[in-house]
């Protein structure tokens, strides 16, 4: 732990962390967190809320939403290959059930498992923004968020835009068995057609390459669609669809060593229509339904299929009808959403589940200076019955530059099929399951200027009826138990420094610094005997940093490196890099990630590659 420690403070010392907060404070400001019910500007929020907008991820050595989250403050990626093959994300220690990820609002968890919750079927060219909001969030969005929500905003344009991407990349090792060298390729497009009653957006992308050890080859084909379109002055419509199909080679994913020649298929199709009725400036409607299909094909030996193999198909219809109005100085915000979920399975069998959900909140302004807001959540499940999350915060900008805050809040997560009903030689489902609930504190400070933005935070977690797989000792089957409770402290801190506009760098220069740490606590509560699988695999330390420079407007750099100690594991850094020539309408990059080469693992025993080299070329284009 020294060695790679003291590489990450050497780094720090030319580099900076990578903050979603890490944009000038007008920018920051300007930026609209979009909330279902009320929607408002990033300075008025009271929560440790990150944003990542399109500037940023325009500029980051990465090619998937999964590795562009791995450098956002206290979320933990923890990846199954390459090139967003598998991915599993945590917040602040939790496990990966316990986040929500959205697109546009609309939930992408799956009753099968939080496995799926990446398969997300838009490419980094359509993103408008992504929000991480830390710590549990009921009141926002409901159930399953139960130690934050990642919620990804595509683009709205009016404007006729254009953008494509075409990138290979090698590690230069070959395979002992074949001789063949690893490599993999993708390419992205993305268009967008706008106009001031309408605009359309869709994007294409494909992934592919033969991994970077045996059996891990994949191959993701990616389709988006998304339209606007203003009826009047008092109404419109937002429809979107996405499809996606990713297959890869799943050795050591989920039972190694046993599944050196395992194989996944996972394909998730989504869509959803929302009507937008604004009768007055003050008074907002909004219905919405939704749908999302998700198929996942395991097969356990790819030389004999017949020999063991799942297949699961999950559907999820949800409706739900948002609301906002103005009333003086506040803001209040209901809703109700229905949700059906069902699961037809080799493995797991056939089930479904419903859920209603009723939201209440409001948000005053009780002058320029201070604001808070408080909220209920009420959810009924046909399995579980009714329950209650409440939650609270405040916000106070002492002066122009200062600003505390506060909130406390309460979440739950539902057991998925996975954890109630799977039957296998090596994990035993538990149909005796229940939720597991969480409260939630935080306190923080943070100061913003034009060209310095800090933040710090401590919180409070305690899970209880913590869902966890076990098992006695090393040969038994793991198995699922609500499984104690844990009490997790934490502290994060955040800066970062625009050199190139203190410094009055001439036009066509840039230069932005930073740094990112999270600090996590977590204890358990009268452990028990048994093993446990992910209740202590969170990470003790996490430290973020980036370098981001231009150079005669022409030249990027960019130099990013994260530091990781688990709890359970061994520690590591790793680096990136990304050289970049730009002209108005192309550049072309050079990426190189894993620069110091590090041999890590994120997930059990799954190796991730070492240096990885990577070259590509970006098109853009506008017109009217």
């Amino acid at each position: 732990m020294k060695q790679n420690l003291g590489v990450s403070l050497s780094i720090m010392l030319s580099a900076a962390c990578f903050t979603a907060s890490a944009q000038e404070k007008t920018m920051l400001d300007s930026v609209i967190v979009r909330e279902n019910r009320i929607q408002a500007p990033f300075g008025n929020q009271n929560r440790n809320i990150q944003i990542i907008d399109s500037k940023q991820i325009s500029m980051l050595p990465v090619k998937s939403v999964n590795e562009l989250l791995a450098y956002a403050a206290g979320v933990d990626i923890r990846q199954r290959g390459v090139s967003g093959t598998q991915a599993d994300i945590s917040i602040d220690g939790s496990t990966f059930d316990q986040v929500l990820v959205l697109l546009n609002g609309v939930k992408m968890s799956d009753p099968q498992t939080g496995h799926h919750m990446l398969n997300i079927p838009v490419p980094l060219s359509a993103i408008d923004h992504i929000e991480i909001l830390r710590g549990p969030a009921a009141r926002t969005y409901g159930l399953n968020a139960l130690a934050g929500a990642v919620n990804i905003v595509t683009k709205q344009t009016k404007a006729n835009f254009a953008a494509a991407q075409l990138y290979a990349g090698s590690s230069l090792q070959t395979d002992s068995a074949t001789g063949n060298t690893y490599y993999g390729w993708g390419a992205q497009a993305t268009v967008g057609v706008g106009g001031e009653a309408q605009s359309h957006l869709i994007s294409l992308a494909h992934d592919e390459g033969n991994g970077y050890q045996y059996n891990t080859a994949f191959k993701a084909n990616r389709v988006f669609y998304q339209n606007h379109v203003d009826l009047n002055s008092k109404n419109n419509i937002e429809a979107m669809g996405g499809y996606i199909k990713n297959s890869f080679g799943a050795n050591g994913f989920y039972a190694a060593p046993k599944d050196v020649n395992s194989t996944e298929t996972v394909q998730t199709v989504l869509g959803s229509v929302g009507y937008n009725y604004h009768p007055s400036s003050k008074f907002k409607l909004t219905p919405r339904i939704s749908y999302r299909y998700n198929s996942d094909e395991y097969i356990f030996i790819k030389q004999n299929p017949l020999a063991y193999q799942n297949y699961h198909e999950t559907e999820v219809v949800t409706g739900e009808l948002q609301s906002s109005i103005e009333l003086g100085k506040g803001v209040l915000g209901a809703g109700v959403e229905y949700r059906y979920e069902n699961i037809n399975s080799s493995n797991l069998g056939k089930w479904d589940r419903n859920n209603l959900g009723l939201y209440a909140e409001y948000k005053h302004s009780f002058s320029a200076r201070l604001n808070a807001g408080a909220g209920l959540y009420g959810n009924y499940n046909s399995s579980y019955g009714w329950q209650l999350f409440p939650g609270v915060d405040i916000g106070y900008n002492v002066n122009n530059n200062w600003k505390i805050f506060a909130n406390a809040t309460t979440g739950e997560r539902l057991p998925t099929y996975t954890d109630l009903y799977y039957k296998g030689p090596t994990n035993i489902g538990n149909a005796q399951l229940t939720p597991e609930h969480a409260f939630y504190a935080e306190g923080g400070l943070q100061w913003s200027r034009d060209v310095l933005f800090a933040r710090a935070t401590y919180f409070y977690r305690r899970t209880t009826d913590f869902i966890d797989w076990v098992r006695a000792n090393p040969t038994d089957a793991w198995q699922p138990q609500n499984f104690q409770s844990i009490n997790t402290q934490g502290f994060t801190a955040q800066v970062n420094y625009n050199v190139g506009k203190h410094a009055s760098m001439p036009q066509g220069y840039k230069l932005t610094i930073g740094a990112n740490y999270t600090y996590l606590q977590p204890v358990i509560e009268t452990p028990a005997t048994e093993i446990s699988k992910y209740a202590v695999e969170a990470l003790r330390h996490q430290f973020t940093a980036s370098l981001q420079s231009l150079f005669f407007n022409r030249i990027q750099l960019d130099i990013n490196t994260r530091y990781l100690y688990r709890i359970n594991a061994n520690d590591y850094t790793l680096m990136d890099i990304r050289i970049a020539y730009q002209q108005k309408h192309w550049a072309l990059y050079a990426d190189v990630n894993n620069l110091l080469d590090t041999r890590y693992k994120e997930i059990s025993t799954v190796q991730l590659p070492g240096r990885w080299y990577t070259i590509g070329l970006k098109l853009n284009t506008t017109w009217k």
